[in-house]
């Protein structure tokens, strides 16, 4: 059985997840920490400056030398714990650092590597009952999902949400800004733009606590 999730940042998608992953007693699946990680790995590897921002045209000018460095890369996912492994080593303490936060709507913008990414998460889940959640779940990466939701928020909720949860060096405005930005390259991506699946269940999470989101989840799923 797959759950898909998508939506854009701020709406409460990561929690949501985990907490019906974990009422569900299945497995929880980050897709966006798969291009966190490819690029974490750039950063770490001197191939990006973590103190400038990616922008889409470079990425997409960078496309064939980002692709090949990401193929190089061991991913893997440990659903014990629900953490993302990079070459060896448990990196999900880093996947949402700043320096990642600038340039992963940008890398996520080339399609061959969400080709790839989107290769390893089927392969990953295969014979996995999961709950997974990100910005094309819906549309392209699980599209026969046999439940499907679509989480928003307006975006000042967004920013507050993730200003509040106290990882990013960032203030409010700042973050708001990067949420617009970010949210924009994902809603005009050549390949799996952040949009509304026709058979996806629309939820405003504004004014709702996650109880109530997961609650709604929960109530539309037939096991």
């Amino acid at each position: 059985m797959v759950i898909a999730i998508d939506g854009p940042a701020g709406t409460g998608k990561s929690t949501v997840a985990k907490r019906v992953a974990k009422e569900l007693n299945i497995v929880f699946l980050n897709s966006g920490s798969f291009y966190r990680a490819i690029t974490l790995a750039l950063i770490q590897a001197g191939k990006l400056d973590g103190s400038v921002k990616l922008s889409k045209e470079e990425a997409l000018a960078r496309e064939e030398e980002i692709l090949a460095f990401a193929e190089q890369q061991s991913l893997d996912y440990d659903d014990a714990i629900g953490h993302f492994i990079l070459n060896g080593k448990d990196v999900e303490d880093l996947l949402h650092s700043d320096a990642v936060d600038g340039s992963v709507a940008a890398i996520s913008s080339i399609v061959p590597v969400r080709h790839l990414a989107n290769r390893r998460m089927r392969e990953l889940t295969a014979k996995m009952s999961i709950v997974c959640e990100g910005r094309d779940m819906t549309t392209v990466v699980f599209p026969q999902a046999e439940y499907k939701f679509f989480l928003d928020a307006s975006v000042d909720v967004q920013a507050q949400r993730r200003f509040d949860q106290g990882c990013s060096t960032l203030t409010l405005e700042q973050i708001k800004a990067d949420i617009i930005r970010r949210d924009e390259i994902d809603r005009n991506k050549a390949e799996g733009a952040l949009k509304v699946a026709e058979d996806a269940v629309y939820i405003d999470t504004s004014d709702l606590t996650i109880e109530e989101v997961c609650g709604i989840i929960i109530n539309k799923i037939h096991l």
